[in-house]
């Protein structure tokens, strides 16, 4: 009897009712992912509805203003400085880049130094241009001195 009392104590006994189908639904994984939706929706809602307080024209344009001027400063290896494409001595560049900071049109100054130009020269024109308040500078052909430095 000890071996029969031994062997029911250790097997699982099933309720008869225990293998008919649940009829009710589990809720709890719905609830969880209500609370996290609407956590989510707590969060995002104030975000998108941001107002960013912007000044906007009123009435559009009457004309496309026309582009500004632009002119071309060279510096060549052997040292000549072109002001667009004629000759300039450099000691008159300090006068010309006055006169074109006070445009009242802004121009734009283009600055092309060929690859091989004296680094000298050329700091010493950025000097001058800086100097002379010119707020419009573009550097042109940028690539050629990588290839200039071996790369």
């Amino acid at each position: 009897m000890a071996a029969s009392a031994r062997a029911m104590r250790d097997r699982y006994i099933v309720p008869p009712d225990a293998e008919a189908p649940i009829s009710a639904i589990n809720t709890t994984p719905l609830v969880d992912v209500m609370l996290v939706l609407l956590i989510m929706f707590i969060l995002i809602i104030p975000v998108a509805s941001h107002k960013v307080p912007l000044d906007l024209p009123q009435t559009p344009p009457t004309a496309i203003p026309a582009p500004p001027p632009v002119h071309r400063l060279d510096i060549r290896a052997s040292g000549a400085v072109l002001w667009d494409g004629r000759p300039v001595d450099p000691a008159s560049l300090p006068t010309r880049f006055r006169a074109l900071a006070a445009d009242p049109a802004d121009p734009e100054l283009h600055l092309n130094p060929e690859a091989e130009a004296n680094y000298g020269q050329v700091d010493m024109i950025l000097a001058q241009i800086r100097r002379a308040g010119v707020r419009r500078l573009g550097f042109l052909d940028n690539q050629r001195f990588a290839g200039a430095l071996g790369r």
